[in-house]
Parts: structure tokens; sequence; C-alpha cells
């Protein structure tokens, strides 16, 4: 093993917590056998399950669609076909269709695929059992099930023997060596199977669940509301879990106490304030770290939800300046424009595997349309597209001699990572303002510091980089939403076609200009043209200028 790749390694584990090392050598080394004792009567409950809006994924008796791909599962071995993506495996054992819109159309579907699940995934004795009984899908999926009992389904006796077996099953398989939103949802399940079973074992299942979501609750969320491992899209799974156990709560008043319903209710509407900010005019979520459209629910989405459950949301306008300190997250918003910036930590030291090298990167949309964007998250596999896409030069940032602003890599890691400097925003005479640097080029030759100033006002955008040290090329990126046409009308200036105006742009400080076509990954499994404007320091100031009606 190299030198290069030893410290790769280093800068990786060090920052792992105990329980993370330890966790990781006992998950791989226990094999406890399923427990398959009678299953114990279910708790009725008074009201029937109400969901939060969803897209359906199930196309037909047997055929789905996941991110972007539609597959047919013909077989048992589908399940755990080794030439599909494996988190397109992961969907297919979710259940998310379940309760999705219009699911009571597709009542015969579910109802088949149920019992057919049990009958082609059956637990082996001390033997990994497929991609449907890990962890985090059997906990998504004792949750869907739950939900569709709840709805008020009576589940075949397989189903509901099944359902009994993968609860005991996950108590000894909690991912203690993931932490974050694994072991989250390892006890929103438990939690769920514990309030639905009507038994002592239930009780130890909701019990043991519910003081993991206490402790991981106030390490998760952060004072500003949001998720810590800074991914709008995480936070908005997490928001949706949060949720759920309001409405849980509600249906088994006895089984919870009074105080943490309360305490979900609080955290909740801070959540959803979070997201606000973090969402786009056009209701979607601003992609940073891995974050794709049409995974979690939107902030429309949640918001009429946690209307059904009666929680009073904050609609109020939002203010010119709304910074999210903790979460390290700035929005404003000038007139028809708002722009929402990174200036914070890539996500929790321990846990950063879903962060990109996106420091200092920022997402711009203009009478309700994005025009700046980042360049999204289409895929976990590992691989060049994976590291590609994690990458510095896929957001609207500054890159020093090719190197990322964090060491991203593999599919989930990440070395020597960012961290911000003398971050402060404000508003001068009109125009808004956000400054803040970043180290994450230091650990480079020339040890450089990269200082960034956004300036905001009617009609224009400002973008002033700094670079201190020493470095052989840098170069600010610039990635323009699908469909709008960017092109050179000076040697340091040019255009961009928006729907129903034109954005003017120049730049001071560059040595070269190009405009050549790039990739936006809006979703999981797709990519869509776009142009990208790359802008090569000629020093070690580059101001960029962007002007609209």
């Amino acid at each position: 093993m190299s030198a290069g790749v030893l410290t790769l390694y280093w800068h990786t584990i060090r920052h792992l917590r105990l329980i993370q090392i330890y966790g990781r050598i006992w998950f791989w080394l226990s094999r406890p056998r399923p427990d398959l004792r009678a299953a114990a009567t279910m708790r009725p409950a008074p009201a029937a399950w109400v969901p939060c809006a969803r897209a359906p994924s199930m196309t037909g008796s047997n055929q789905f669609r996941f991110l972007a791909i539609e597959r047919t599962l013909e077989s048992a071995a589908d399940w755990n076909n080794a030439e599909w993506p494996k988190l397109w495996l992961y969907n297919a054992h979710y259940f998310d269709d379940l309760l999705a819109t219009g699911f009571r159309q597709r009542a015969d579907w579910h109802r088949a695929l149920l019992v057919r699940w049990v009958a082609e995934n059956p637990p082996n004795n001390g033997k990994r059992s497929g991609n449907g009984w890990e962890p985090y899908p059997t906990s998504l999926r004792i949750v869907n099930w739950a939900k569709w009992i709840l709805a008020g389904n009576v589940p075949e006796a397989a189903v509901h023997q099944s359902l009994a077996v993968q609860a005991r099953w996950l108590r000894k398989r909690l991912e203690i060596h993931l932490q974050g939103n694994h072991l989250w949802v390892n006890a929103k399940a438990l939690v769920f199977a514990g309030a639905l079973f009507d038994a002592a074992e239930a009780d130890a299942w909701r019990t043991k669940g519910l003081a993991i979501l206490q402790r991981e609750l106030a390490e998760q969320i952060l004072p500003d509301g949001g998720h810590f491992e800074r991914s709008p899209m995480y936070h908005a799974i997490v928001l949706e879990d949060v949720l759920d156990l309001i409405q849980l709560a509600s249906l088994y008043p006895s089984q919870f106490a009074v105080r943490d319903v309360i305490h979900w209710r609080e955290v909740a509407l801070k959540m959803l304030r979070w997201l606000r900010v973090m969402s786009h005019p056009d209701g979607g979520i601003a992609l940073f770290n891995d974050a794709a459209l049409g995974i979690a629910p939107d902030i429309n989405a949640l918001m009429d939800y946690a209307a059904q459950l009666s929680l009073a949301a904050d609609q109020s306008a939002l203010a010119d300046i709304e910074a999210l300190p903790q979460s390290g997250y700035v929005r404003l918003q000038a007139g028809a424009a708002v722009l929402i910036a990174d200036v914070g930590l890539i996500g929790p030291d321990y846990l950063p595997g879903h962060a990109h090298a996106d420091t200092l990167s920022f997402e711009l949309s203009l009478h309700g349309k994005r025009v700046l964007v980042n360049g999204g998250t289409s895929t976990y596999e590992a691989g060049a597209e994976r590291l590609q896409q994690r990458g510095t030069a896929m957001h609207n940032t500054v890159q020093v001699d090719g190197a990322n602003s964090s060491e991203v890599w593999s599919s989930f890691r990440v070395a020597r990572r960012a961290r911000p400097l003398e971050v402060r925003w404000g508003c001068d005479s009109g125009v808004l303002w956000i400054e803040a640097g970043h180290d994450g080029y230091q650990r480079l030759p020339g040890r450089v510091i990269h200082r960034r100033r956004w300036m905001f006002e009617h009609g224009r955008l400002s973008v002033v980089d700094r670079l201190s040290g020493r470095y052989t090329d840098a170069m600010a990126t610039f990635r323009f939403a699908p469909g709008l046409p960017v092109e050179l009308t000076a040697p340091n200036a040019g255009k961009v076609g928006l729907p129903e105006q034109t954005m003017q742009w120049s730049v001071q400080g560059a040595c070269a200009v190009n405009v050549r076509a790039g990739l936006w990954h809006p979703r999981f499994g797709v990519s869509e043209r776009c142009n990208v404007l790359d802008l090569s320091f000629s020093g070690d100031r580059l101001e960029s200028d962007f002007h609209w009606t």
C-alpha cells in the first residue's frame, strides 16, 4: 500500500468514533439466527393512517420504476440480481408504493407483492439473507408495512408473522457502526413495530427505539433546525420520519410520553422552516451534498402533511437574509432572485459519507426558475461517475490545481476536509452580502486559502474570489440550468438566454474564459445536458458579475 493511500485511510479513519470501529467488527462477526416464534396479536388503532404525498413507483403487478429505471421482478432471484444497481434493489425492498398516491387502485398488487416477498425472501439461519434483510431496507419496510396495516389493511398470516420476525431480526442488527440516518431509521422501525404489536417483546422494541431516537434527535438536529449531515434531501427524509412519529403517537397515545410528542412537534416546526429556507421558489430542494429531487417529499408535501397533523407551521414570508449558522447555509433574496450559499462544514466529522466537495458553492433562482445549479447526484455506485459528482468541479465554486476542496473518495468516504473561515453576512446600502473562506486547499504544497464574497441586489450578483498561497492554476465554475444558452460576446463577457429576458455576465481577472457542455444530475438515474462557464484565474483575484433586468 502506497504512502498516499495510507494517508487517505488515516485522515478518514482518525475521525471515527470508537463505537463505529467496534460496531463494524461486531456487525461483521455477529451471525444472529432469526427468531421464528409465532407473532403476537396487533393493537387496534382508533383511526386510519394518513399518508404523506408520494409519487407511485409500481407500474404493474411486478413492475417498478426506481431511480428513473423501470424493471420487472420476474423471479425470486431478481430481488438480489447482481447485474442491477444495489440502490435500485434496495428500493424494491422498501415498499414505498404501499401508501403512495392512488394506492387504493393498486391494492391487489400490493397484497400479492407482500405475500410474494415473504415467500421469496426467507431469513437464513446464521447466513446472509440478501439485500432485503440488510438493516436499512428492513427498517424502511417494517415502517411501510406497519403504515399499510394502520391504513386499514388486514395482513395475510404469513405477512403478519414475517413482520414480527423482521422486527426481532432488526433488534439484533442495529447499524451502530454507521450511525446517522441509518441508526435513526433502525430506531424508528423498532418504535413502529413496538407500537403495532401487543406483547412484552414489542414493548422492549419500542423502549429501545425511543431511547435511540431521543439521543439521536438531540445530536442529529442542529439548533437551527437542520439535519447534521447537511443534505437537504436527507433533512426532508428525517423530517417526514418525525411527522410519522407524531402521527403514530396520536394513534397509540398510551404508548408514548406526552413530553416526547411535544418535543417532536417542536422539532418538526424548526425542521419545516429550515427546509423552506433551503428550497428554491420552484418548491424543490437546493442540491448541496448528496441531494436529488424526487426521493424525499418536497416542502409543499411536507407542509400539507404537517397541517393534517395539526401542526401550525410558519408560513410567513422569508426575510431577505436567512442564515442557518449551525448548518452553514445562507439564503439571500433580492426581488425575484434567490441565492443559497454553502459556507459551512461538509458534515459531522465522524460521518461525512454524504458530503460533496462543495464548500463556498451556491445556487441561484430568478423569477421562480433555477439559473445556476450544482451538479446534483444521480448515483451511489462506486466508480468514476460517483467521484466526479462529489468533486469540486461539479459545483459553483473554485477548484485549485485540479484538487477537490475536500478529499472525497470511494462512494462515501472523505479524508481531509475543508473547514469554513471567517463567515459573515449582512446588508449595506441595500446590497446583501456574504463573506467566507475555507482551508481545504491548505493540504496542497502552496497552502492555498480560498475566500469568496457574494454581493447581491436587484438585478445584479457579483462574486469575488480571492486566493492566497502558491498554485499553478485555479478555476471558478458556474453551471447553468439545462435549456439556458450561454455564449461569449467579448473575450471576458457574454450572455445567458433566460425564458423572458437575458442575463449579461462579465469577468475581471481571468486569463481564459470557456463555455463548454456539461451535465446536471437533478435526480437519481438522470443526467441532463447543460452549459458550464469556466473562468481561469490570471492572478489571485477573480470577479464575476451577472446582470439581469
